[in-house]
């Protein structure tokens, strides 16, 4: 379509205010999600008690992760209508009633009756809750994970995929952590069970706010406002404008020509979202089942690792700028092959606080980092006119298979005893098949630079 978009020299003309808001924003955008999803993985036994009960406890859990898979698998819903929205509409609109969306639905979780109060009918509404919290968080992902690399230039798009597709996680769980040990100080012991576990889901309500009163003063990202003017110079020019349709940028995603490298994405990031959902987020429930660390003691440990997890995943991010997407992708899924299943049985196996600190430090980072560089990866198969849609379709579908492998994993281990084993066993797998994806993928490093229309 007319000349060809140079959205690298675009980047290079927005001033620093806006190139920092931008970043900022996807990243903030990305940990509000991530926040609304870790609050429901750190009360995962609470939750299974009060919703879910079973004589075994194990069953128990896995109900609970089977309704976070249930919110994943709603999440290519969510950028199906929240990407084709943000390809034809702008990023920021798309942002702003996303993140809103999710903020709300998260909240009402707390007001939800239990099964001692209302029996049958209130797993049935914690799941339908579930389902419309995953349109919304399928929704965020299509507009966080474009604004941000689109307005920044190339030497920086890699760190910034990293600060915002791991550094947000980890900023999210870093939130949900702080939220988690304000509430068990606050609604200590049994407490918790009655009041502590609602005021985390309450606590969602501030991601809402927060949100509008970040995202409502951003600017749109310049490459796609290149586009939108270039489109409606092109239709100005046009007398009969019925004669020349919008097409749908679903349509074109699942065009011939796209359909492939969509179909190809998934190996990347089911293997990276299976890798995060069973470190990052499975440690907290590892943790009181495994090593049986105190609220508080857990909540120091997960507080420490979500921080690691942004420094690592931003390192990662830049990695992938200084020798290659596709190289990077190799490297880390060779490290994440070794180190998942060693790292994991070791923290089983032991009982020192420092020791079970590290493990966990060094699983949440390694988990986040290898999925950094995925973001700008996917933002540079798509151009930008379907950008949103394909990013966000790629990741969620991705990202909502890997998220049902903590409820196959907790089904398998019959017996807390057996969890580390089938974990282990999990992430190798999940790990073969990331390799797998890092070795077929072409390099796309710079090809954000060129509208591929």
């Amino acid at each position: 379509m007319g000349e060809a978009l140079r959205s690298g020299q675009i980047a290079g003309t927005v001033g620093g205010k806006q190139v920092f808001a931008a970043v900022m924003a996807s990243c903030l955008g990305w940990a509000l999600d991530l926040f609304d999803l870790f609050v429901v993985l750190f009360v995962a036994p609470v939750v299974g008690r009060l919703f879910f009960p079973s004589t075994n406890s194990m069953l128990s859990l896995a109900a609970v992760y089977a309704s976070f898979a249930v919110t994943l698998l709603m999440r290519p819903l969510g950028s199906a209508i929240f990407g084709s929205f943000a390809d034809q509409h702008g990023r920021k609109q798309a942002m702003i009633v996303s993140v809103v969306g999710v903020g709300v639905s998260t909240a009402a979780f707390g007001l939800l009756p239990t099964v001692v109060q209302v029996g049958f009918l209130a797993p049935v509404l914690f799941l339908l809750l579930r389902l419309v919290q995953g349109v919304f968080v399928g929704g965020v992902v299509a507009s966080t994970h474009t604004i941000g690399t689109e307005t920044v230039s190339l030497k920086y798009r890699g760190a910034v995929s990293g600060f915002v597709g791991g550094g947000g996680a980890g900023l999210g769980a870093l939130l949900a952590s702080l939220v988690y040990l304000a509430t068990s100080a606050a609604f200590p012991g049994a407490l918790f069970d009655v009041w502590g576990w609602r005021c985390m889901f309450f606590a969602g309500i501030l991601s809402s706010v927060l949100g509008v009163f970040v995202f409502n003063s951003l600017e749109e990202s310049p490459v796609w406002a290149a586009l939108a003017r270039e489109k409606r110079k092109e239709l100005a020019s046009v007398q009969d404008v019925a004669e020349k349709p919008v097409e749908s940028p679903l349509r074109v995603l699942f065009s011939r020509k796209y359909r492939s490298i969509l179909f190809v994405n998934l190996l990347l990031t089911i293997g990276g979202g299976s890798g995060y959902y069973l470190t990052s987020g499975y440690l907290p429930t590892f943790l009181k089942v495994i090593n049986h660390t105190p609220n508080s003691v857990a909540g120091l440990v997960l507080l420490v690792s979500s921080a690691a997890v942004v420094l690592a995943s931003t390192a990662a991010g830049h990695l992938s700028t200084l020798i290659g997407r596709k190289r990077s992708f190799i490297w880390l899924g060779v490290g994440r092959l070794v180190c998942f299943p060693v790292f994991y049985l070791a923290m089983a196996g032991t009982d020192n606080i420092w020791m079970i600190g590290l493990y966990a430090v060094l699983l949440s980072s390694i988990g986040s980092a290898s999925y950094a560089p995925i973001l700008i990866f996917l933002n540079e198969r798509f151009p930008t006119a379907i950008r949103a849609s394909g990013t966000g379709l790629s990741w969620n579908i991705g990202f909502a298979i890997g998220g049902i492998m903590p409820t196959v994993v907790s089904v398998l281990a019959r017996t807390p005893q057996e969890l580390p084993l089938i974990l282990a066993g999990a992430l190798v797998s999940v790990s073969v098949l990331f390799l797998i994806g890092a070795l077929v993928v072409p390099e796309t490093m710079g090809r954000l630079d060129k509208d591929l229309n």
